[in-house]
């Protein structure tokens, strides 16, 4: 892949994970505030509440850091030289899925084996 089209991807990479960054911080300090606000309740019902609500901010965070994970993972392969080259098969990502899907490290066809269940790596992700 051509320096400049790697560059522009560096660029968006980094913009990314900036936003995810963000996103993680602030559902991080979301849950932390649910866990913390215990203000006196006392009814089952509220208390069911709040675990859920609890729960969100903790899948949510769980996600965000996820997607900084996958976004490191691709400035990584960036950084080695195999960004945009499939993990699997060795054949080169097409530029339109990068677009879509900048932290790809499998062609579509890959993807679509290993979502399966038919494809090598069970640590699956975009």
């Amino acid at each position: 892949m051509e320096q400049e089209k790697l560059d522009r991807f560096r660029t968006v990479l980094l913009e990314q994970l900036r936003q995810h960054t963000e996103k993680a911080r602030a559902d991080q300090n979301d849950g932390l505030e649910f866990a913390a606000n215990d203000d006196g309740v006392k009814d089952v019902a509220d208390m069911s509440v709040q675990d859920v609500n609890s729960e969100i901010e903790y899948r949510l965070s769980e996600r965000e850091s996820q997607m900084v994970a996958d976004i490191d993972q691709a400035l990584l392969r960036l950084d080695e030289g195999s960004y945009g080259v499939c993990a699997r098969c060795g054949k080169d990502i097409p530029e339109r899925r990068l677009e879509a899907i900048p932290t790809a490290r499998y062609d579509a066809e890959c993807q679509t084996l290993i979502e399966q269940g038919t494809g090598e790596d069970e640590h699956a992700t975009l």
